[in-house]
């Protein structure tokens, strides 16, 4: 599966998006070993590009990257409970995580502090045949800076069919992301900015992905729920 960017605007997308391939962290401390980062440099996300990243009619909103602002209208009674409306009474408001600034990846191991790179989340338990079923994530930018979104352009069910022979009976895993680098393969990397009140829906049970601050003056903390939404409950920025 191809990783799909909703978005009305091809020039919109662009204006917030840059690619570039990953390598393996190189005995950088405040990494895990064998961690997937971004290579660098950026590059401009160009026309071709983003038209690859059109969802088609086969698109299901479970695996759909949607890049949404915060609702119009009264402030909901708290943060937790702004995704009430949203069309799952089951979502669930996972807290909140404050990033330094200048971060090129930002989430922690949290045993003992290390980044662990770009990675897949495990919430649902979902073995290969059902991962790319599971919740999608709603992140927003609480701010006060700016941060990014960081997409691999392979899910790993894919990952897993080129590295196992027979993936059907696995439960899919950041350490089969990182054995797929180490083995030579390549992914690309999206990085899509996040302004404070801007977010995402995205399925990061299915995507390499993670945060990122790398070159931002200023932290910023990030709010996230977990639900299975339709597409388009949420004003778009793309």
């Amino acid at each position: 599966m191809n990783l799909a960017i909703a978005h009305i605007d091809p020039a919109a997308l662009m204006a917030r998006c840059e690619t570039t391939g990953v390598r393996i962290a190189g005995g950088e401390p405040e990494y895990e070993p064998g961690a997937v980062l971004p290579a660098g440099p950026w590059q401009p996300l160009t026309s071709d590009l983003a038209a690859r990243l059109k969802p088609t009619a086969q698109t299901a909103d479970s695996t759909l990257v949607e890049l949404v602002r915060l609702p119009d209208g009264p402030a909901p009674t708290s943060l937790a409970a702004l995704a009430d409306p949203l069309g799952d009474p089951d979502a669930v408001h996972l807290g909140q995580a404050a990033s330094p600034a200048k971060a090129l990846t930002t989430t922690p191991n949290y045993q003992d502090g290390r980044r662990i790179g770009l990675h897949l989340d495990n919430w649902d338990k979902l073995d290969y045949q059902s991962k790319h079923t599971g919740r999608r994530r709603l992140c927003f930018n609480l701010g006060p800076g700016t941060r990014y979104l960081l997409l691999g352009d392979l899910d790993i069910r894919t990952i897993c069919r080129t590295l196992y022979r027979d993936p059907v009976n696995r439960y899919p895993h950041t350490d089969d992301l990182r054995a797929y680098i180490a083995s030579g393969h390549q992914i690309g990397v999206y990085r899509l900015r996040l302004e404070p009140g801007e977010g995402y829906i995205a399925p990061t049970e299915l995507l390499p992905h993670d945060g990122s601050t790398e070159g931002q003056p200023q932290p910023s903390t990030a709010t996230f729920w977990l639900g299975h939404w339709p597409r388009g409950v949420l004003p778009a920025i793309a």
